[in-house]
């Protein structure tokens, strides 16, 4: 068992407080990590402050250069970053080496995005008093970015805030979640392996209060958050002027008319219900059936969710394995049993042993339940028949959030009024909400949240316009 220091301003430190990480499929303790106290974070700002007036003046095919070496490291040091992701945070064999697989394709786009940090030439004299102007628009970094990271993708959503920030030459300190910060710290390492400006890189290990500094302190430019609605909105009340990008939670829907493919659409659905024990933000969870299809389709996914092997995360069979740890797993059952005594039914799964909780299906719920009002942020959906595609928009809308969902039809109107329609950040049409992928943009309306990721999109968060105006006439001698 090893402890592990945090990193600020490029240098490595301890301190005389310590928080445990423990394997959530059965409480052994994994490591100790120390943590950062008020005067550390401090000590980030100041060297961040110091750092960009390095990385601000990075050319762009140096940034390029510097992403492309983490990167390098990032294959170098796969197999231990899969392996610490599921020690963690629980997560299956197979769900670790695919999260590594995406944040190194965050990383790899990053880099071809820092050498596309463009502008443009603006027409001045389209009037009378602009004769003789030329406008041109560049984008220039921000500042200090502070990224708040979540347990559930610890490495690639760290990645999605640290990557674009490198790429637009911004100094960052990222905080990763209490539960998993042991990839985020690997990650700060191979960061400054890859070259980035010491002073450009920290990696703060705290608890969540702790943190809110980097929310208010006016020397932050730019606050990242994926996290919880609640905390999520909270934090954008402390946050004063500084702009802030927040991708938060959701409960998505999934709609599937009699006219999709059935069998495709069931695997889907019963994927993305269970991915990663239901712990992403795009979760498919309000699963809506065209009556004509309903029977048939509910029992194709009971089929589906009684092939799931449940249990030990290190083993490459496992499909489900433990949510981040017994306290969550015991709301999400207490959600699933107050829906029970209001009269839904559970057509599937329902059983709670420590840190997992079996794959449920519900059905016979209500749009007032809170497995449906809220997110239940585990492998539980909820089952409900509609009968027109009127009530099917109806139903996705019937939410706070709007972060994404998912349709299933083959008929051109009924997809474009949905888009049109649905009130979401992304609308994937024959497939579920879970589908992402990194470059595209990403991020939710409503109460979940507002802003874009995706590495493009990151950097225009990132980066701010400028103009200049050039009086040709003014300066001829």
């Amino acid at each position: 068992m090893k402890k592990h220091s945090f990193l600020i301003g490029g240098q490595w430190r301890t301190s005389a407080e310590t928080a445990e990480v423990r394997f959530p499929y059965n409480d052994e303790l994994v490591a100790e990590v120390y943590q950062a106290s008020d005067a550390d974070l401090e000590d980030a700002i100041l060297a961040a402050q110091r750092g960009f007036e390095a990385t601000r003046k990075l050319p762009s095919h140096v940034r390029s250069k510097i992403l492309l070496a983490l990167l390098a490291q990032m294959e170098r040091r796969s197999e231990e970053l899969i392996e610490t992701l599921i020690l963690e945070g629980g997560k299956t064999r197979s769900v670790a080496a695919a999260e590594v697989a995406r944040a190194k394709e965050t990383v790899r786009i990053s880099a071809e995005e820092a050498k596309r940090i463009g502008g443009e030439i603006v027409p001045i004299d389209w009037t009378e008093l602009g004769e003789g102007r030329l406008g041109i628009v560049r984008r220039f970094p921000l500042g200090v970015i502070a990224c708040i990271a979540p347990f559930n993708y610890p490495l690639n959503l760290a990645c999605h805030k640290v990557a674009p920030a490198m790429a637009a030459g911004n100094a960052f300190i990222l905080k990763p979640a209490s539960a998993t910060p042991l990839s985020a710290l690997i990650l700060g390492e191979m960061i400054l392996e890859a070259g980035y400006p010491p002073e450009a890189v920290s990696v703060v290990t705290c608890r969540g209060a702790k943190a809110e500094k980097l929310a208010t302190d006016s020397r932050i430019a730019f606050l990242t958050f994926t996290g919880s609605s609640e905390v999520g909105w909270h934090l954008k009340s402390l946050a004063g002027r500084k702009r802030v990008c927040m991708e938060l939670g959701g409960n998505a829907a999934a709609v599937v008319h009699e006219d999709a493919n059935l069998e495709y659409a069931v695997g889907r659905i019963a994927n993305g219900g269970v991915a990663n024990a239901g712990q992403n933000c795009i979760s498919v969870q309000r699963v809506f059936l065209h009556r004509p299809i309903y029977n048939q389709a509910l029992e194709m996914l009971l089929d589906k969710f009684a092939g799931f092997t449940v249990g030990d995360p290190r083993l490459a069979e496992t499909v489900v394995g433990p949510m981040i740890d017994k306290k969550a797993a015991a709301e999400a059952y207490e959600k699933v049993q107050e829906a029970v005594a209001q009269g839904a039914r559970i057509a599937y799964g329902g059983r709670l042993e420590g840190a997992i909780l079996y794959p449920t299906i519900l059905t016979d719920t209500t749009p007032e339940m809170r497995v449906n009002r809220t997110e239940i942020f585990a492998p539980v959906i909820t089952v409900t028949p509609y009968d027109t595609w009127d009530e099917a928009i109806r139903l996705a809308n019937d939410t706070d959030y709007g972060l994404q969902s998912g349709i299933f039809t083959q008929n051109v109107n009924r997809i474009l009024r949905a888009f049109e329609e649905i009130r979401v950040g992304g609308l994937q049409v024959n497939d579920v909400s879970t589908f992402r992928i990194d470059q595209m943009p990403y991020g939710g309306v409503k109460g979940s949240g507002e802003g874009r990721e995706g590495p493009r999109y990151a950097i225009e968060e990132m980066t701010e316009p400028r103009l200049m105006v050039i009086n040709l006439p003014g300066g001829k001698e």
